[in-house]
């Protein structure tokens, strides 16, 4: 593939616009339910994320039909422009209820910006290196996720929200000039038509997919929980300040930088994915199940945990998106799609299963029912036909 433009190869423009996607959606991710909670009862917060979820599966079930008739460039342009304004919309508006609307329009527009992304580079991508490019890809986006719970530390002052969420926008607006530049020349594959009923048959019917989607949903439950309930244990049973949980938060994320690119290569180079899939699900069950044990008020005992939690789910990640688009190409966007779905899918599930398991028992024990349920990504993984 020739360079769409001078300067820029392709793919090195996505991974710099993924890196302004990433940072002006993480950036906001630790304080949007307290930002809701200031507007309605804390009960409800959980309805918005709810309804947040099941608009963005109905979104990623259409949206092929969108990129057919304007193809993946504008409708990225558009989405990008959309999100941008919704948050300045949620930064500058005095109305809970625009904002509610703003945030759930906001919620939808990650999720699809994201899902055009991986349309984009997986048009760039050649099976043999699809490890290193998925890598490398998640690598700009993961530099973005290290730095962001420190740099919102500093932008919430005295409870100014509004502060989060027009920094978010005005860093996104690099991205959208850069990816306006550089890739409007975009040669967008073949979208298949297939229905979605079609599509979840044709996942169920591959072994290999019906197993990958399932540990992607494990890892998925496993985020949606740990970013609404480690901070509210940390912050409430602990007792740590927001001040520290901001630096607690970007060395936790580490792993996602230092790891994913290289595991990528190993994964294309030495070994094949399954193997590190399993180490993966048991690092996190083993560091997500300790968090239970400890109640110290202690920065390094509970960064040092938090950080193996996601040594874990980094080497699951990169190894998830490997295996996956190993096994589909470019112009499979409805199964892509379908891949998609399964975070906004486990963004209704994980808050419903906690919110019912919570009633029974206690907040430390939720970690221990979350560790077993790590466990069950094991024989999963282990059930995989390796691509080596």
């Amino acid at each position: 593939m020739t360079n769409l433009h001078r300067g820029l190869s392709p793919l090195l423009t996505i991974y710099i616009v993924s890196f302004f996607f990433t940072l002006h959606a993480a950036i906001p991710v630790y304080v949007n339910s307290s930002f809701l909670s200031t507007l309605i009862s804390k009960n409800y917060i959980g309805l918005i994320y709810t309804g947040s979820a099941l608009l963005t599966m109905a979104a990623l079930i259409l949206i092929p039909k969108l990129l057919r008739l304007v193809g993946d460039y504008f409708t990225t342009l558009l989405f990008i422009v959309l999100e941008i304004a919704a948050l300045i919309g949620m930064a500058v508006v005095g109305n809970a209820g625009v904002i509610i609307v703003f945030f759930v329009a906001s919620s939808v527009l990650i999720t699809l910006i994201s899902f055009d992304f991986d349309l984009i580079v997986e048009g760039f991508s050649k099976n043999a290196s699809t490890g290193s490019i998925r890598g490398l890809y998640l690598t700009s986006a993961n530099v973005a996720w290290v730095i962001a719970p420190a740099l919102a530390a500093l932008l919430l002052v005295e409870g100014e929200y509004w502060r989060v969420y027009l920094a978010a926008a005005a860093i996104f607006i690099p991205g959208l000039f850069i990816f306006s530049g550089k890739l409007e020349h975009f040669k967008d594959p073949l979208y298949r038509t297939v229905h979605f009923r079609k599509t979840l048959l044709t996942a169920w019917q591959s072994k290999d997919l019906r197993y990958i989607f399932g540990i992607s949903f494990l890892l998925q439950f496993f985020f949606t929980l740990m970013v609404i309930y480690t901070p509210i244990y940390l912050h409430e049973h602990v007792g740590f300040s927001w001040s520290e949980l901001g630096p607690i938060f970007s060395i936790m994320l580490l792993p996602f930088l230092l790891l994913e690119a290289p595991l990528g290569r190993v994964a294309d180079k030495v070994l094949g994915e399954k193997e590190l899939l399993v180490a993966g699900f048991i690092i996190m069950a083993l560091a997500t199940g300790a968090l239970y044990f400890f109640t110290a008020h202690s920065f390094a005992l509970f960064a040092a945990i938090l950080f193996m939690t996601r040594v874990g789910a980094a080497m699951v990640e990169v190894m998830t998106e490997t295996y996956f688009f190993k096994k589909v190409n470019a112009g499979d966007a409805a199964l892509v799609g379908l891949n998609r779905t399964v975070r906004p899918f486990a963004g209704v599930i994980g808050p419903l299963v906690a919110t019912a398991l919570l009633a029974f028992i206690s907040l430390p024990s939720l970690f221990l029912f979350l560790s077993g349920c790590m466990l069950v990504g094991i024989p999963l993984a282990f059930a995989l036909k390796d691509t080596k």
